[in-house]
């Protein structure tokens, strides 16, 4: 009887172990890098491409047209970076308002490092209204205080930019 409970503590034991290194593989961090000129992240984005890259002000003045504009190229500088994984940034704009930007079926992440850097993006945006869950969970990655997430209280209607490839240019 007294084998039957050591073993059964020892299991319980190896298990927590098991489940606790799980847990800290399943939190990966943003990928390490300094985020220098000439450095990208998914597709490398072309030299056309880059010189045909608009402002985030005139990609505003397209979907006022259009509910979706793809395969567009779009120039800006880095303003936040998903500090758990590198998973998302957003751009500053001209109002000074913020850009949201979603890599594309989360294929590659982006290091912290992107912050104030100038960038451009390729890939399809679209305006859409994000829930008030959605905002509070981005929220928490970008490790913004409990008061502010939870004033987020109302969705917000927005431009989103999914990613196919980010260059980080002058």
């Amino acid at each position: 009887m007294k084998r039957l409970a050591i073993y059964t503590v020892l299991f319980l034991v190896g298990f927590s172990s098991l489940s606790f290194s799980q847990e800290a593989i399943e939190k990966p961090s943003p990928p390490a890098g300094n985020a220098v000129i000439g450095d990208f992240y998914g597709e490398n984005i072309s030299t056309a491409s880059i010189n045909n890259a608009i402002s985030v002000d005139k990609l505003e003045g397209v979907l006022k047209d259009v509910k979706k504009a793809e395969g567009v190229a779009v120039k800006g500088e880095v303003t936040d970076v998903c500090e758990k994984r590198g998973c998302w940034l957003t751009i500053k704009t001209e109002n000074g308002s913020s850009f949201f930007v979603k890599m594309k079926d989360y294929a590659f992440f982006v290091p912290t490092a992107l912050k104030g850097k100038k960038v451009v993006l390729e890939g399809n945006a679209e305006r859409k209204v994000t829930s008030v869950e959605e905002l509070k969970h981005y929220a928490k990655d970008a490790k913004k205080t409990k008061a502010e997430i939870d004033a987020i209280t109302v969705p917000k209607e927005e431009i989103r930019f999914l990613a196919n490839g980010i260059k980080v240019i002058n």
